[in-house]
């Protein structure tokens, strides 16, 4: 399966530094975009991982309403 996200990034002392603006706590560097890729897809991964070890309590929903 494919999934698609956003990469947000920019350079900050000649790295490579990005997040996935859907999925919060994401984030990593690297040398090169490419390399920043291959990071953030790994720090993706390792954060499914780790969500599938932690078991899902019974959730509930209800909209709400935020003035801004």
């Amino acid at each position: 399966m494919v999934k698609r996200f956003t990469l947000e990034y920019w350079i900050d002392d000649n790295w490579y530094v990005g997040r996935l603006k859907e999925v919060p706590g994401i984030f990593s560097q690297g040398e090169t975009l490419k390399e920043l890729k291959e990071n953030i897809q790994d720090a993706y991964y390792l954060m499914m991982q780790d969500n599938e070890d932690i078991p899902s309590p019974k959730t509930q929903t209800k909209e709400v309403q935020i003035t801004v």
